[in-house]
């Protein structure tokens, strides 16, 4: 699923198109996307309702926590956007055909501008939402995030409280890196980065673990997410994609996470250490694990070419 760079690019996209925009309609072409995976049982009325809920509001911005990304509707709800494994926030002019997977439509007027804001999801693992604004970690969030810890991109972030959190942890590492009321944002593939550029064992124990080798940990995470959103974000296939339809630009190589040679010139990240193998077959359940990573679909389509788009603003967005 996109994790924080993935999430933020999209945030950013999201933003610059809906601050300030008036919602004057809604549509949901799929009442499942207003539930959760474990409460899909929603019905015509729920949707009717949720329609009229943002009708009529005003989009002040787009925030994020970690992977959580919501609009905020004249400052006091959040419409909560959660992007599951292949949720999209696509901008359309309103006379273009709608994507197949389109679950709902937001038409946003904004000046003279008239657009849609389309929720496209092809797997139906994301969910939309409209909550409350409650304050957690120092800023208003939806109340179904308050448990969210601040990521290391946020002002908010208190690296010195993080670090006595993580040393306090009898867990993995790289589990406690995963822990997101430990530390938002950062998912399985720039943990797996973020350990390797420290030198760590992902199976090394955090309370184990020095203070500063911790701190180098949190510091390579920082960085490795940084240079991922510099570039739009990590791409394994077309299911994560901007605004305007473009991927991230920093690559995956299936043959740099299998330990071979990586290509000349691409920007890569998931790099498999030997110390990595070496945890790895320690136990099949570990190596169940790590086939499930290295095998799954996503890691199939990893080496794509990149396609241009056309620019968002007076054009079909494809």
């Amino acid at each position: 699923m996109p994790e924080l760079p993935e999430v933020e690019s999209v945030r950013r996209g999201v933003d610059e198109w809906t601050a300030g925009a008036l919602i004057t309609g809604a549509e949901v072409v799929d009442p499942r996307i207003l539930g959760t995976t474990s409460a899909r049982r929603v019905d015509d009325t729920a949707a009717a309702a949720f329609v009229r809920t943002v009708t009529g509001r005003r989009i002040t911005g787009a925030q994020r926590r970690g992977k959580f990304m919501w609009l905020t509707l004249d400052g006091e709800d959040g419409l909560l956007v959660h992007l599951g494994m292949s949720g999209q926030m696509r901008v359309h002019l309103a006379a273009e055909e709608a994507h197949r997977h389109t679950r709902a439509v937001f038409r946003l007027e904004r000046g003279e501008e008239r657009f849609d804001l389309r929720f496209v999801d092809q797997r139906i693992f994301g969910h939309l939402s409209v909550q409350p604004l409650v304050p957690a970690h120092g800023r208003l969030v939806p109340a179904s995030a308050i448990h969210i810890a601040p990521d290391p991109l946020e002002d908010v972030f208190d690296i010195d409280a993080t670090l006595a959190a993580l040393a306090r942890k009898r867990s993995p590492i790289k589990a406690a890196l995963l822990d997101q009321t430990l530390i938002s944002g950062v998912g399985n593939i720039y943990a797996d980065e973020a350990l390797f550029r420290a030198g760590i064992h992902p199976l090394a124990i955090a309370a184990r673990t020095r203070r500063n080798r911790l701190a180098a940990v949190l510091e390579s995470a920082t960085t490795v997410m940084g240079d991922a959103l510099a570039v739009g974000g990590t791409s394994f296939d077309d299911l994560y994609v901007n605004v305007n339809g473009e991927s991230g630009y920093l690559d995956i190589d299936v043959e740099r996470v299998e330990g071979s040679r990586a290509h000349e010139g691409r920007d890569c990240l998931c790099r498999a250490s030997a110390m990595r193998r070496q945890a790895i077959l320690r136990s099949d359940l570990a190596r169940r694990a790590l086939d499930k990573q290295l095998n799954g679909p996503a890691h199939l389509v990893a080496h794509r070419h990149k396609v241009g788009s056309r620019s968002l603003r007076g054009v079909a967005c494809a």
